[in-house]
């Protein structure tokens, strides 16, 4: 199982903070939490997604995967 955390804004509209997935791979689970997320539809694509640490824009493997941290934009200066 991989560990999803949500933070900010992805997290209210996910409604929780973080939730264990099973998907195969990166694709297959960003269409699964928006489908059982569906205000995540509009804020996921503007997300960083990190991969056990390492951010990732392409699909891939979650085999052995750890932790996804979904960070959304952050203004500041």
């Amino acid at each position: 199982m991989t560990r999803v955390r949500y933070f900010a804004a992805a997290a209210e509209a996910a409604g929780t903070d973080a939730e264990e997935r099973t998907e195969p791979t990166l694709a297959e689970l960003r269409a699964a939490v928006v489908a059982d997320h569906p205000a995540l539809a509009d804020i996921l694509p503007r997300c960083a997604v990190m991969v056990d640490g390492v951010r990732s824009d392409d699909d891939r493997s979650l085999d052995g995967v750890e932790l996804i941290d979904v960070l959304p934009p952050f203004a500041g200066g």
